[in-house]
């Protein structure tokens, strides 16, 4: 711990409290490992402020005592993004006392909801009111609002209501040098030069702390049904989306998957079955909602939409599910699907997106090419279809250890991938980010005159480096 670090730390305690500056090694140490558990840093404190004024305070303290800070909500990030530095040279500045929901106006939709609200408790609150807030995802029960906001996340509903930069009507945040920016005012029309709340939006906390939001509600559902349909191809299921989509703007979910994907969920993850009794290449899950009692059933609403689907042999079988209990266990084999890989043995995870109409090509013709690059090598790609956003997988051969694959092939077969990506026009992050895990690829793939540009905006609110440092970019 530096000199500056601990009179930061007193400080903080002096004026605040204990709770707002928490050095116990034991309450630190599972915020210092990522969630993957692949990047350990240490931290000699976590700072905690109760509201934004508190957080204001703290910071302002810390850009004048030159102390590094790393902004941290439920620790959820997939790329390292809130793991502080090995080398203790930041405090974790954390958001989870920062938890009310300040206000909710059903009429209005729309709900102010401080950073560190866990998205599950958003979601019954809202519920609780008669709306809903239309973004999940599998740790919504750790993820926080301020974190999703950083890093734009997006989740399995985003092919209807988009990802967290369409559902952020404003946002306040404290600036790294201690100001406050408040921008909560949910304005349709503002054109006050810069979008500030849109800058916020996906900066990892490199920008500042994110300690509220302004967010759009959604009519709560009447109800919904869960469909699976065994296809052969990602081509047959593009076909499937786009009929679906013409047909109706009920459908919220569309997930992709092959068969052999579904092969190891039901392998490695208890007490699931397939949906459908014959084998198929390639499978899709599919959920439709009414949005209140006058709209078609969505159970009928897809049996109608399906049946022609089947006659015309763009999908060989399908079920609906005839309960909530089935519909949840379809959606239990979805989300699945990362733990079922992970016991698979090791392998190298890309979140990646392209056009949605080059998405069908690229997992077919990126998986063969890297396979063949790397014999032995297995890749697969799974997620949201309709976003164009997949989870590319690269298995390692049959018997590699973890740490032999990782100092091996991986980070081959990984800018591989990327290349591939990038050749295809999309991106090497979708909706996961960049954190410290993708930084040099960023750096390696993004045209100079994007780059500059990032790190002008960085530079510009943060000279001095201080906010989430090794992060996105320097």
């Amino acid at each position: 711990m530096t000199p500056a670090q601990s009179s930061l730390i007193d400080d903080v305690r002096a004026r605040f409290g204990a709770k707002a500056a928490i050095v116990d090694r034991d309450a630190i140490a599972p915020w210092e490992t990522d969630w993957r558990g692949k990047y350990h840093g240490h931290a000699p404190a976590i700072l905690s402020p109760a509201d934004r004024d508190e957080a204001a305070a703290i910071v302002a303290m810390a850009h004048a005592t030159n102390v590094a800070l790393v902004p941290q909500g439920g620790n959820t990030s997939m790329v390292g993004g809130a793991t502080p530095p090995v080398d203790g040279s930041a405090l974790i500045l954390s958001t989870r006392r920062m938890n009310r929901i300040r206000s909710l106006d059903a009429d209005a939709g729309l709900a102010v909801a401080e950073a560190g609200v866990i998205l599950s408790n958003l979601h019954d609150a809202a519920l609780a009111a008669g709306r809903r807030f239309p973004l999940t995802l599998g740790a919504r029960g750790s993820a926080t609002i301020g974190g999703l906001v950083s890093t734009n996340a997006g989740g399995t509903q985003v092919l209807r209501w988009g990802t967290m930069r369409g559902l952020v009507a404003g946002v306040e945040a404290v600036l790294p040098d201690g100001s406050l920016y408040e921008g909560l005012a949910a304005l349709k029309k503002d054109n006050r030069g810069y979008d500030l709340n849109q800058l916020l939006i996906g900066a990892e906390g490199t920008l500042g702390l994110v300690t509220a939001a302004t967010l759009r509600l959604a009519p709560a559902i009447h109800g919904r049904t869960v469909a699976w349909a065994g296809l052969d191809s990602p081509h047959a299921a593009l076909t499937l989306l786009r009929r679906l989509q013409a047909a109706t703007d009920a459908v919220e979910s569309f997930e992709i998957l092959s068969g052999d994907s579904l092969g190891r969920v039901l392998r490695h993850i208890p007490a699931t079955r397939a949906p459908l009794a014959s084998e198929h290449r390639w499978h899709v899950l599919i959920e439709a909602v009414a949005a209140n009692a006058d709209d078609e059933p969505p159970a009928a609403l897809l049996e109608r939409l399906l049946a022609p689907a089947l006659a015309e042999g763009v999908a060989g079988d399908a079920v609906i599910a005839a309960s909530e209990a089935q519909a949840e266990a379809l959606w239990k084999i979805r989300e699945s699907l990362p733990e079922a890989e992970r016991a698979a043995g090791p392998a190298s995870q890309h979140d990646v997106s392209v056009p949605v109409a080059a998405m069908p090509d690229f997992m077919i013709d990126a998986a063969r090419t890297v396979e063949a690059r790397f014999p032995g090598t297995t890749a697969t790609a799974f997620g949201h279809l309709g976003d164009g956003n997949v989870h590319f997988h690269v298995r390692a051969p049959a018997g590699t250890s973890k740490e032999a694959w990782e100092e091996g092939d991986a980070p081959a077969a990984t800018r591989l991938v990327h290349d591939l990506v990038v050749a295809a026009g999309g991106s090497i992050s979708a909706e996961h980010g960049i954190g410290q895990m993708k930084r040099a690829e960023l750096e390696r793939l993004t045209p100079p005159a994007r780059l500059a540009a990032l790190r002008a905006v960085r530079h510009a609110l943060d000279p001095a480096g201080l906010f989430n440092p090794g992060k996105l970019v320097t």
